[in-house]
């Protein structure tokens, strides 16, 4: 027995969950960064530790 006032209407509930899944398509898509930073640094670290020199090669431009 909720007054009218109190009922959400479609247009708040369909821009609620636009939020909702812009909010989790954010975490997601940084939980992802995340992991592959992970994984790039990991791999970075194990060739460091195995001695080599050219772990990260730094790009240089070629000369004309």
């Amino acid at each position: 027995m909720a007054a009218d006032d109190d009922q959400e209407t479609e247009a708040e509930r369909r821009t609620t969950n636009i939020i909702l899944l812009v909010g989790a398509a954010l975490i997601v898509g940084g939980g992802i960064w995340l992991v592959n930073a992970l994984v790039d640094s990991r791999k970075a670290e194990e060739c460091f530790e195995s001695g080599r020199r050219n772990c990260a090669p730094i790009a240089v431009p070629s000369r004309n």
